[in-house]
């Protein structure tokens, strides 16, 4: 099945698995990392040369930031393109490709909430909880949760990862950071001096320094991404940014900015509500998994047909309907060989939503918030994010 041939949200923007999205700028990051005699050409590396590259990944930071508010910016006046996010467009499948060089289809981390039976239902992969009950414990819980490798291990370029102190040495970052030294920060200040540090430590044989900054996103979701708050973020990364530039001036490094993702923002009254008890929980097998812009479904068997015509009375204008097989089958996950569990991860049905449009459900022992800024769906503006290159 093509993805043109499919019916999707209005306006939408697919995913570019070519040198046009992320996953395009992961994949030869990659290659490089392993191949000494690889060229970047994202980079204006030639091949064979000895160069650093850093890749500042600021979390939300979506190409619209640099096309509003961000006019004028050192980072506009250095960006070099746009590029496509991977599908969904959300933190959980675009970081982790940066980090594996695969796919979403191939790693199978499609959200937020993900669906695995094997730790009971509905997870969130990046904390490691099940959903309304607290933290996962298994049985070699990580290898089998994320079976797909690093893209710094067995690497023949050194390399540097530079996180949250706090999520630096968790779970998921210990997958799939294997390979690199793993350096934890604390302020904005404090990772500017982490990713000179880090360069210094290459000296002239160079290698790669991959730094992630969140702060941007969590202040979108909580205050709009257009807020003033996130405003005032933008400002200090921009600021940030030039300073760096300044400090590794004249050492041939290449510095790289890009995002996972953008956002928009979504008023509580374009919220659909799935409660609990109601005659539409009773058809799903397990609570919705995925993103508040882009659901994924379990349906029971029996209920399929039901289902499918509640979404198309009720939701008509807020979501497009798309059984779980034809997304599937029409590539925008990416791609590769699919990971074993996506098909389960996807479900029977997806609710793709409409711009401006969430949907939200609720399970006993999980506090309801609420969300200004989302991401996750496939607007422009949720898709499209910058890709800068300095040459300082």
């Amino acid at each position: 099945m093509d993805a043109k041939s499919c019916a999707w949200p209005a306006g939408c923007v697919l995913p570019d698995y070519g040198p046009g999205g992320i996953y395009g700028l992961a994949s030869a990051l990659r290659t490089w990392l392993h191949d000494t005699d690889a060229g970047l050409d994202a980079a204006g590396v030639a091949p064979g040369e000895a160069a650093t590259v850093v890749l500042l990944v600021i979390d939300g930071l979506g190409a619209h930031a640099l096309d509003s508010f961000g006019r004028g910016s050192e980072l506009a006046a250095d960006r070099r393109a746009t590029l496509t996010s991977v599908f969904p467009s959300t933190t959980a499948s675009a970081v982790t490709t940066l980090m594996t060089g695969a796919s979403p289809a191939e790693h199978g981390l499609n959200g937020w909430f993900i669906h695995d039976r094997r730790f009971g239902g509905v997870i969130a992969p990046l904390p490691l909880e099940a959903r309304g009950n607290g933290p996962l414990h298994a049985l070699r819980l990580t290898s089998r949760l994320f079976p797909q490798r690093s893209m710094f291990r067995d690497a023949r370029r050194p390399a540097f990862m530079l996180s949250p102190r706090q999520i630096a040495f968790s779970p998921f970052s210990h997958h799939h950071t294997r390979g690199a030294c793993v350096r934890g920060y604390d302020t904005l200040e404090d990772l500017e001096d982490e990713i000179v540090s880090a360069v210094d430590a290459m000296g002239r044989h160079g290698g790669f320094v991959h730094a992630y900054y969140p702060r941007f996103d969590a202040i979108s979701h909580a205050y709009g991404c257009r807020s003033p708050r996130a405003i005032a973020c933008f400002r200090k990364i921009d600021a940030m940014y030039a300073r760096l530039c300044e400090r590794l001036r004249g050492r041939g490094v290449r510095i790289l900015v890009t995002a996972d993702h953008g956002f928009i923002d979504s008023a509580p009254e374009r919220t659909v509500n799935v409660p609990p008890a109601s005659d539409v929980s009773r058809m799903l097998a397990a609570p919705l998994f995925g993103e508040r812009r882009l659901a994924f479904c379990a349906v029971h068997d029996g209920a399929q047909d039901e289902f499918e015509a509640w979404a198309r009375h009720e939701l008509a204008g807020r979501a497009v309907l798309m059984r779980g097989a034809d997304c599937i089958a029409s590539g925008v996950f990416g791609p590769g060989r699919h990971n074993a569990r996506l098909a389960e991860r996807v479900g029977t049905h997806v609710l793709l939503m409409e711009p401006g449009w969430t949907v939200v459900d609720q399970v006993e022992g999980e506090e309801p918030f609420t969300l200004i800024g989302v991401h996750g769906g496939l607007t422009a503006d949720e898709m499209h994010v910058p890709l800068v290159l300095a040459t300082p």
